[in-house]
């Protein structure tokens, strides 16, 4: 039953993944063909990350406080809203006002979305079954390669249009992954509770209720951290964004741009297949420190590249940055949180990422067009070596929180 439940949950991981490769890696292609110019497009994504830092913390805390809306539940009602907006975007076919409105909420409300879906994995647990969240990110990972390739192809044949159709079946697939989680979850809890591994009547024993204000004050270290994630997701969303124009400087094409990415995304998976035997032998913070220096090596070698096999090169330590980072990262919140604070913990990272995707969108196209792409892999570096600086110096005094 414990197989089948982490089978369960990796595919809503898988389907989460790969509608981000919708709404969010192939957002400029859409757009584009809808009419909006690159300034356009860079509002409309900036707007979108505004709109998901002020709105996660909020859902976050209505997740972590509420009794009545489970958080599967939470995530249904989320993207059953997804499918309504989705369906806008096959009726409307010329740039407007509503389809920017409508492109701009459904980016928004996925970054909402990736706090919940994380968290799920430690929620799943309370049924007395350990969730592997390493190897089902890495299927989101591997999902997300899968469909970006295919869709490249199909919007190539037949036009943007299959985006949204494409859209709306993946949606139903999350839907329905979802609900066969949430049942397995209550067989296995229904299963263990009459074995005597789960006592419900403590379930809720001691979780303190806490509201956003009171958890950056209780966690203010951690707040720090999150700070120093500003910096090393800097480099990672620089490269994420503006990849063409790096590689365009040192001799390379689309084509090399293309297959980089698809290098940076494989070579994440194995890492989190393997994170559960890597939690063995370290501890989350060593590997965040450890991550934080890989994110710092590969940005500077993207700096002083002078080929695309360099470039290539830098990539390999994906492996130890982005790969080992995320995995590692919600562990920690995990360990270090207590129950009644851990979706907000969750949402506190993800926002920090949104920002720092907000900030690398906006300087990075500026420094692109005053400098190049030179000045903005070395601003870029500068960015994340503070980044890591920060980490290294504060994860330790992370202060792990108790349930009162």
């Amino acid at each position: 039953m414990g197989k089948l439940l982490n089978f369960k949950y990796a595919c809503t991981q898988g389907t989460y993944w790969m509608l981000y490769g919708i709404v969010g890696s192939f957002a400029s292609v859409f757009l584009l063909a809808r009419g909006y110019s690159n300034s356009e497009i860079g509002i409309i994504l900036a707007v979108a990350n505004v709109v998901a830092v002020v709105l996660q913390p909020l859902v976050a805390d209505f997740a972590d406080r509420s009794k009545k809306v489970t958080l599967i539940g939470m995530i249904q009602l989320m993207s059953i809203i997804m499918i309504l907006m989705m369906a806008g975007l096959c009726v409307l076919q010329k740039k407007t006002l509503a389809l920017s409105v409508i492109f701009l909420m459904l980016i928004a409300w996925h970054t909402i979305l990736q706090p919940l879906v994380n968290s799920l994995s430690f929620k799943l647990q309370e049924c007395g079954i350990h969730i592997n969240f390493g190897v089902a990110r890495g299927v989101g990972s591997l999902a997300y390669s899968a469909l970006v390739g295919i869709l490249g192809t199909m919007v190539e044949n037949y036009g943007v249009m299959v985006m949204p159709i494409t859209g709306e079946v993946i949606l139903v697939m999350l839907l329905i992954s979802l609900a066969l989680t949430k049942s397995q979850y209550n067989k296995v809890k229904t299963v263990n509770t009459d074995k005597g591994l789960i006592d419900l009547d403590r379930k809720d024993e001691g979780i303190e209720e806490i509201n956003l204000i009171d958890f950056i004050k209780r966690n203010k270290v951690f707040l720090v951290v999150n700070i120093g994630v500003i910096g090393v997701y800097f480099s990672n969303q620089v490269l994420n964004n503006y990849m063409i124009q790096v590689v365009s400087n040192v001799g390379g094409d689309s084509e090399d741009m293309g297959r980089i990415l698809s290098l940076m995304a494989f070579l994440e998976i194995p890492v989190m297949f393997c994170f559960d035997n890597l939690r063995k032998h370290f501890t989350c913070q060593l590997m965040l420190k450890v991550s934080a220096v890989g994110f710092v090596v590969k940005i500077a070698m993207c700096y002083i590249a002078t080929t695309v096999t360099m470039v290539y090169i830098a990539q390999l330590f994906q492996l130890i940055s982005f790969g080992l980072f995320l995995p590692t990262m919600v562990h920690f919140i995990d360990e270090m949180m207590s129950k009644g604070e851990a979706v907000k913990g969750q949402a506190l990272f993800t926002m920090m990422v949104t920002v720092t995707t907000m900030i690398s969108s906006l300087l990075g196209g500026i420094i692109l067009d005053l400098s190049g792409a030179k000045m903005l892999t070395l601003v870029a570096t500068i960015a994340t070596a503070i980044g890591a600086l920060i980490i290294i110096a504060s994860v330790d005094r992370v202060k792990k929180q108790e349930d009162y």
